[in-house]
């Protein structure tokens, strides 16, 4: 996979804080135009093979600068989700996730170990409905069957049992739950945050950007309180849309399951069993459509009194704007699993 020249580090900065919509290409040609030759990582693609899958699967891992030449050298791992339809080459090729930590990484950021598995379209969750592959590679995908199709839909136990399994034991990690931090954007955003609280002792930070993250809200819209969540899962068809068939093949037509798979409940959960929560990030384009989940989530973290970084920044549901602001969260999780 080819490299990119650095962007400087001011570049990423000036982005990070003020906000702007800039798009990957933008960092691209800050990167070949920039003057210092600041130090680069380098990114890999792994195949392996998951046992919660059954198939083997692809991912990208990014290594930090210094990995190349201080063989000693420990470090902490950031795991990031893509989205819907999305694949794990995604955060290279279209948020530049690499330029990006390169250049926090030359300003200051502790440097990390960046992996960008593939999910699929699996919603990193385990299904209600299991899909046999044979089934699966008979449909008509994007993707080839041996790229897209699995044995067992279990993608939750993939990402934190056998990508951090397989990572621990092919890099210098610091394999610890202080030093491993999740991120990711859509659907990876509601993954990131599920899994780290149903795997808490796995992750300590999470990061959500433009997240899928509360499917039981049901009105109002635009946002505001007394909020209403749904009682049947009939509820829940208008607001969903084009996405209620997939919820349906992940968590089926029993609202148990559902509650299951909310973030707020999941961290209610953690909460009553006094169990250590991670960190979060959540920020969300105010022009886009999941806005009124990420405030629902918000105004339910807050009522739990679960201290929380919540950001709406100018945006909506595009590369534009997660390529904008991966720089934060890679910045605040760097604060957390990078000492």
């Amino acid at each position: 996979m080819p490299r990119r020249r650095v962007v400087s580090a001011l570049a990423v900065l000036a982005v990070a804080t003020a906000g702007c919509a800039q798009s990957a290409s933008w960092l691209r040609t800050i990167a070949r135009n920039a003057g210092s030759a600041w130090p680069t990582g380098t990114v890999h693609e792994d195949v392996f093979f998951s046992s919660a899958l059954g198939v083997r699967k692809h991912l990208v891992v990014y290594l930090p600068p210094s990995y190349g030449t201080d063989s000693t050298r420990r470090y902490p791992v950031a795991y990031y989700l893509h989205g819907l339809f999305g694949t794990e080459t995604d955060w290279v090729s279209k948020g530049s996730i690499d330029v990006t930590a390169d250049s926090l990484f030359a300003a200051g950021t502790p440097e990390m170990i960046v992996v960008l598995p593939d999910g699929d379209d699996g919603w990193y969750t385990t299904w209600v409905n299991q899909i046999s592959y044979r089934t699966c590679a008979d449909t008509l995908h994007v993707e080839a069957a041996n790229r897209y199709c699995v044995e067992h839909e279990r993608y939750d136990d993939y990402i934190a049992h056998d990508v951090v399994q397989h990572i621990d034991q092919h890099y210098r990690t610091i394999a610890d739950r202080a030093h491993r931090g999740i991120g990711g954007l859509s659907m990876g955003g509601y993954g990131a945050l599920i899994i780290s609280l149903h795997y808490a002792g796995v992750f300590s930070a999470a990061a959500s950007h433009s997240g899928v993250l509360s499917t039981m809200y049901v009105g109002p819209h635009p946002f505001a309180e007394p909020v209403r969540y749904a009682s049947t899962v009939d509820e829940i068809r208008p607001t969903a849309g084009a996405f209620f068939p997939r919820y349906l093949n992940y968590w089926g037509t029993t609202l148990d399951h559902w509650r299951e798979a909310d973030i707020a409940h999941a961290t209610e959960l953690l909460l009553r069993r006094r169990s250590q929560l991670p960190s979060l990030f959540i920020d969300c384009g105010r022009d886009d459509g999941f806005i009124d989940q990420n405030r629902a989530l918000h105004a339910e973290l807050t009522r739990l009194g679960v201290r929380h970084e919540y950001a709406e920044w100018p945006g909506a549901h595009t590369w534009v704007y997660w390529s904008t602001h991966v720089g934060q969260s890679i910045a605040w999780m760097g604060a957390r699993i990078g000492h």
